[in-house]
């Protein structure tokens, strides 16, 4: 059987990188690329593939989302994620999504088609570091250590609130509040107030 798959990435050079890899492999072909998950979401229903390699950080729909809709609507086809990140937010909220894999841009072409191939079998296919990540993350408590307050600060951070309206919400300065959640990013293992979200709800913090 030829597994039939799918590129989105939004940078063409990347797309065609990879095409140029997976279409030497003769139990392989690309049926179609997209530059964005909206874009994805319409191929996958127009060129049935059987595997999706699935960027991460994208304008518009990003890739988790895109991963997310593409298994609900398509349940036989599979996603694996290729992304250049490999932080805790980013490969949480692929699993989260129901990726079958999580890839790093540095794979190679044998490493590549091998992953292709294990997600066509219904495999789940990982980077060695993403897979040491998981381990790690599943040894961790789940409540890193959080304190009452920076949860609390956490809620309204995904409340859309900002620093000040956190301050005023919570009766302390917006020093402080800039503080919490340093230390909540770096509990968390992250760098941003969103993927500070995404994760402390992947944990059930939320």
């Amino acid at each position: 059987m030829t597994i039939r798959v799918l590129l989105v990435d939004d940078h063409p050079v990347v797309r065609t990188g990879l095409a140029g890899m997976l279409d030497a492999e003769a139990d392989i072909a690309v049926v179609g690329e997209a530059d964005s998950g909206a874009e994805a979401i319409a191929l996958v229903a127009e060129r049935s593939p059987h595997v999706v390699l699935m960027d991460l950080r994208m304008p518009g729909v990003d890739g988790a989302q895109a991963t997310r809709r593409i298994l609900t609507e398509h349940r036989e086809t599979k996603v694996v994620v290729l992304t250049t990140y490999d932080t805790d937010a980013d490969i949480l909220s692929a699993v989260e999504a129901g990726a079958s894999g999580y890839l790093l841009k540095d794979a190679s072409r044998s490493e590549l088609a091998e992953a292709v191939r294990g997600a066509a079998r219904g495999e789940t296919v990982l980077a060695p570091t993403v897979a040491s990540r998981l381990v790690q993350r599943v040894r961790v408590p789940a409540k890193a250590g959080l304190s009452d307050r920076e949860l609390d600060v956490l809620r309204l951070v995904a409340s859309g609130h900002t620093n000040a309206a956190i301050g005023q919400e919570l009766h302390i300065s917006e020093a402080t509040v800039k503080t919490h959640l340093l230390r909540i990013f770096n509990k968390l293992g992250v760098s941003d107030r969103t993927a500070a979200v995404t994760t402390a709800m992947a944990r059930g913090l939320l």
